[in-house]
């Protein structure tokens, strides 16, 4: 194994929005963690759940048929194949967890390019 991870250290080292950084893989999947605000685009992710899990900050998960309000500590699962909008009114840290390659919009087309953090 490698060294200890600080999640807080790997979020100051940038300040965009919407574009994941890689901190760890884990099973095949990247550990993620990701400054957002605003509205993301609605999407869903055929092949795969989404984790979502709150580091500071409050987060809508809009689906079509309710609001997922997540704060700090607390994660939701969005199922896959369900269709989605992340929301936050101001700037939210969040930690994801998603299988390697899993473009963040649903399509490689139009995914943010996964960077290291």
């Amino acid at each position: 194994m490698g060294d200890r991870i600080s999640l807080a250290d790997k979020l100051s080292t940038f300040h965009d929005h919407w574009s994941p950084r890689t901190v760890t893989t884990f099973n095949d999947c990247d550990v993620m963690v990701v400054k957002v605000k605003g509205e993301f685009t609605w999407h869903k992710h055929d092949d795969t759940d989404d984790f979502f899990l709150v580091l500071k900050g409050i987060l809508d998960i809009e689906l079509r048929d309710r609001t997922v309000t997540l704060g700090p500590g607390e994660l939701y699962v969005v199922p896959k194949g369900v269709e989605h909008r992340p929301v936050a009114r101001e700037e939210v840290h969040l930690l994801l967890i998603e299988p390697t390659g899993t473009p963040n919009t649903g399509d490689h087309a139009t995914a943010a390019p996964r960077k290291l953090a």
